[in-house]
């Protein structure tokens, strides 16, 4: 039992960090899923182990065929071309165990990669074609055309506003994200840090009933003996978890504030660059020009693979989403989600919460067999202490115990005092005492002393802290936490994602393209109007010249 409940609850709570984690690995066509080490827990210090691992995709001999309880995750979503299937359509749905899912992503960037490569080579080309015309052909007649002199200029004021559009759509883009990248963050944190809260609680409630005892009496040595066992491994797991959540909540936030800044740059510099290069077009600086396209060639480069990229993080970010949101909807089926997250299964659930439930029952048995046995009993002064303590009045309620003998949940009888009002409807039961010969003695009409009260209270606290955090791990064991984390996220974050993803690779798109053209219609401008000034040179010297008589 221990085992189950101590890597099922840290495995559930800890893959809330998947969602920010898919996306950062997918152009590396990789995988990410997490290990846990069976052979740790079982041993001395019962520590949770974990291991986040990196591998190779499995081929499609090793891809398991789903059976009919199966279900497929954005299926519809995720039906794009597979280059490693000779380009038929991906049927297989969101599954990062599957280099066949990677690969059908990635194609979605492909156009944009193969733009960047075709933009590299040809105006690379191009540009070493024209540089060789410049050097070897050159010509004393320039010819000269005031319509492609005035349609380059008002193309350049074109792709600047362009290049200032997609400019403000990045940075906006860009901010939002970042805004809801953090939101989400936040939430996922909180819910980690509650989870750690509660398997410390839970732990420190079954410290507590290991020493806890009424009239002196205890829980039995056996169960002492698993409590300290489970108590140790919980410790351990719930330090094991707060870590992770924090070095990958650390991460995570380095990663995002870097790209913020990197974004941020890029849409400064692109910005930048093309009222520069406008600027210095217009006043006829031609080897500032002729630099300044060499740099944008590079540059746009690699803003069309920058925007590649992160089409394929839209992609990802949009498919893990919808797939959230399905795995959420059908509990009950097998999906590909179930191969990171394993959760236990039902028999297992109720294992854990099966001796969960019974520390609780034999609390609150100690409780009542002490009221039955001693308190509500008339004892005549022979049997002397802890028996006989001069008790009378009223009998005193029952704790009622929310289980039955089998574990099964019972439902409290109207005699019977509750966890909530245990300690009031008790405290009218209690007496003034005196000590006699070492021993509380009631000394006026009551069925407790103060401190068979302290203790019967003490031991209700604990029993009702178990009772409590019970259910909360059947949540974890059941991935019901995890499922009610992941259907707040797609509810309130992916939209915002979805949304902002798609501005930051729009606007990165749009201002590749303006400075793509940009650079090309400065070579054209420089030309003209370098042709023009030599025109208005030779109409000079032509009216200036001695006409002949």
């Amino acid at each position: 039992m221990v085992h189950h409940f101590c890597s099922s609850s840290i495995l559930a709570s800890s893959f809330l960090w998947l969602f920010f984690l898919l996306p950062i690995s997918a152009s590396s066509f990789s995988h990410v899923y997490h290990e846990f080490d069976s052979e740790s827990i079982s041993g001395k210090e019962g520590r949770v182990t974990w291991r986040w691992l990196t591998e190779e995709a499995p081929t499609a001999s090793n891809v398991t065929t789903l059976d009919n309880s199966s279900f497929v995750l954005a299926a519809q979503r995720t039906q794009r071309k597979d280059p490693l299937e000779g380009y038929n359509y991906y049927t297989g749905g969101w599954n990062i165990s599957d280099q066949h899912y990677w690969a059908s992503v990635a194609y979605t960037a492909f156009p944009l990669f193969t733009i960047a490569s075709f933009w590299f080579v040809i105006f690379g080309f191009g540009l070493f074609v024209f540089a060789l015309y410049l050097c070897c052909c050159r010509r004393r007649k320039y010819s000269y055309s005031h319509f492609a002199y005035a349609v380059s200029l008002v193309l350049l004021i074109i792709f600047i506003c362009a290049a200032i559009v997609g400019c403000v759509v990045l940075y906006r883009g860009q901010a939002k994200f970042h805004k809801t990248t953090l939101s989400t963050l936040g939430y996922v944190m909180s819910q980690a840090n509650l989870t750690v809260e509660n398997l410390r609680n839970f732990s420190d409630s079954l410290g507590k009933a290991k020493a806890v005892g009424v009239d002196q009496i205890f829980l039995p040595s056996n169960v002492q003996s698993s409590i300290d066992n489970i108590e140790t491994k919980l410790n351990a797991s719930a330090s094991s978890l707060e870590d992770k959540s924090a070095n990958n909540n650390n991460s995570i936030k380095k990663f995002l504030n870097g790209l913020q800044v990197s974004l941020i740059l890029l849409a400064t510099a692109m910005l930048a660059f093309t009222f520069i290069g406008f600027l210095f077009s217009l006043c006829g600086m031609q080897f500032i020009v002729s630099v300044l396209i060499v740099v944008g060639w590079i540059l746009v480069t690699v803003t069309f693979i920058l925007c590649g990229v992160f089409l394929l993080f839209h992609n990802v970010l949009t498919d893990t989403c919808v797939a959230m949101d399905e795995w959420v909807s059908r509990p009950h089926a097998h999906t590909a989600l179930d191969d990171i997250l394993p959760c236990v299964d039902v028999a297992t659930a109720n294992e854990s919460m099966y001796r969960s439930r019974e520390v609780t029952y034999q609390l609150v048995g100690i409780v009542n067999q002490v009221i039955t046995n001693i308190s509500n009993q008339n004892f005549p002064p022979a049997f002397g202490a802890p028996l006989y303590y001069n008790q009378s009045g009223p009998l005193i309620p029952p704790l009622c115990n929310p289980y039955n003998s089998d574990m099964s949940d019972r439902t409290c009888l109207i005699n019977e005092a509750t966890f909530d009002n245990s300690s009031m409807v008790w405290k009218e039961y209690e007496c003034q005492t005196a000590i006699v010969n070492g021993n509380e003695i009631c000394t006026t009409v009551g069925r407790i002393t103060p401190s068979l009260y302290s203790q019967m209270i003490a031991a209700t606290s604990v029993s009702k802290g178990l009772y409590q955090y019970g259910p909360f791990l059947t949540q974890l064991e059941d991935c019901s936490f995890v499922r009610e984390t992941f259907a707040t996220i797609s509810t309130n974050n992916c939209p915002g994602l979805d949304k902002y993803t798609r501005w930051i690779y729009i606007g990165l798109d749009l201002v590749s393209v303006a400075v793509m053209l940009s650079l090309i219609f400065w070579i054209i401008f420089v030309r003209e109007r370098r042709h023009r000034n030599h025109n208005k040179e030779f109409l000079t010297r032509s009216s200036q010249a001695p006409h002949p008589l």
